[in-house]
């Protein structure tokens, strides 16, 4: 494929995942936003040990779209398109069956999960209606990451772009009327974010009415392997979400000790501003998926290495800017969500957005370079990358450092454990096909 015309399908993709993925992300920046104008620090606190909940739901529903998005596009490539009805079957039928589990969950264990999450009793209310609703949404959630995976991946983004902005601005307006001239509180909030899938699937239904979907489902028994394929595929993405989560849930246990609620509150000012950030980066990994793909199905080794290229500068340049920003800008950024001019607050979540964010381009580098993995069909590494920064370096460099800088030490155990991951990822990545030095490719 001529490079001008792959550089242009590039930034179509990356640009309208982009403005999605925000549009997306801005379901917990809006909640964060109006719960701390109408509920202050305690609505910021419960908020923030509730929503690591939010990301195994979402980390669930990207396995299962990603995995399948990715196959489905394989076999596309392939033009075996049996298969690829097959796959999206299999992907439909995974996604109703674990969404009965967080229903479950919302149904009969919200109180102990409550518990369990840190909640004291000034907050536990808040966080237990919070946690309940949004795993009583869980499939409402899940489809709609299903279905945004497919659609993009069926050649049209800029609707899964517009599906996502539509539920995100909805959720936006949804919350101010809740939580201000109805006085829903927190309530309110959760509603207004389990409305917005709802409506981001409306908006997709366009594609099926527009009679533009080329995948289908078939009304048989989906393929054991084919579901646990698919599975492997999307397990980073799941890791990425779900490491998210229990990263949230750690910090918040240390920061209640060193800190109390209102250190939880500041990180939660924090922690939702980096999943914006992080959102952008899963934006611009999201819009290469189907590219990469494609050029594997296609075997383009030298176009995979390209697309590679143009990700991860796109990552390094918005890094720069996004870091300069928040250097500047962190007393006021954190008093627009610092409704009580708490001084305490102020102070904590300012030097923790000056530290945290030090890791946006090792973060941003590992979520590109995990969805290449994925892309490729090379679960292991993909997975190597994701259990690094989600599990495996993050939580004991997070009670370490802890342990011996406070809170100076939980702020930098993100940006030391994203470079470790960076640097392992980097030799994985040189070992790897599109890695190697030039072996011949296909031209198309």
């Amino acid at each position: 494929m001529k490079e001008k015309t792959l550089f242009r399908e590039f930034l179509q993709y990356v640009t309208l995942n982009i403005c999605g993925m925000i549009g997306l992300s801005c379901y917990i920046l809006a909640d964060t936003f109006f719960i701390a104008k109408g509920l202050g620090a305690n609505g910021l606190a419960a908020l923030n040990l509730a929503i690591p909940i939010y990301s195994f739901i979402h980390g669930f529903g990207l396995m299962l779209g990603m995995g399948g998005a990715t196959k489905y596009s394989v076999f596309r490539g392939q033009k075996n398109f049996f298969h690829a009805d097959s796959v999206f079957s299999a992907a439909v039928s995974a996604t109703s069956i674990s969404s009965i589990f967080f229903v479950a969950a919302g149904l009969f264990f919200s109180g102990k999960l409550t518990a369990l999450l840190g909640a004291d009793r000034e907050i536990f209310g808040m966080t237990q209606t919070y946690l309940q609703v949004i795993l009583l949404f869980a499939p409402l959630f899940m489809a709609n990451n299903l279905f945004l995976c497919f659609v993009r991946n069926d050649g049209n983004p800029k609707l899964s772009m517009t599906a996502m902005l539509a539920g995100s601005f909805s959720n936006i307006v949804l919350d101010y009327v809740f939580i201000f001239p109805l006085h829903m509180g927190i309530f309110g909030a959760v509603l207004a974010t389990g409305f917005a899938p709802a409506i981001s699937l409306a908006v997709l239904s366009k594609h099926w009415m527009a009679k533009q979907n080329q995948f289908h489902f078939q009304k048989r028994k989906p393929s054991l392997a084919l579901t646990r394929n698919l599975i492997s595929l999307g397990i980073p993405s799941l890791i990425t979400e779900a490491a998210s989560g229990i990263v949230m849930i750690v910090f918040n246990m240390i920061i209640l000790k060193l800190q109390g609620n209102i250190g939880v509150a500041a990180y939660g000012v924090v922690a939702n501003l980096s999943l914006v950030i992080t959102s952008v980066y899963t934006g611009i990994a999201q819009g290469t998926q189907p590219i990469l793909s494609r050029l594997y199905g296609y075997g383009e080794k030298e176009g995979i290495r390209k697309v590679f290229q143009y990700a991860v500068t796109s990552v390094m340049l918005i890094s720069g800017c996004v870091y300069l920003f928040f250097l500047t800008a962190a007393h006021p950024v954190v008093g627009i969500f610092n409704s009580e001019q708490n001084e305490t607050l102020q102070q904590i979540a300012e030097a923790g957005l000056k530290l945290y964010f030090t890791a946006v381009p090792f973060a941003g580098f590992n979520i590109i370079l995990s969805t290449y993995f994925t892309s490729t069909e090379q679960a292991l590494p993909g997975q190597i990358v994701s259990l690094s920064r989600g599990f495996i370096v993050i939580l004991p460099m997070a009670f370490l450092l802890s342990f011996f800088f406070q809170m100076t030490g939980v702020w930098l155990s993100y940006p030391l454990t994203e470079g470790i991951v960076a640097l392992a990822g980097t030799i994985l990545y040189k070992k790897s096909p599109a890695g190697t030095k030039r072996g011949k490719s296909k031209k198309s």
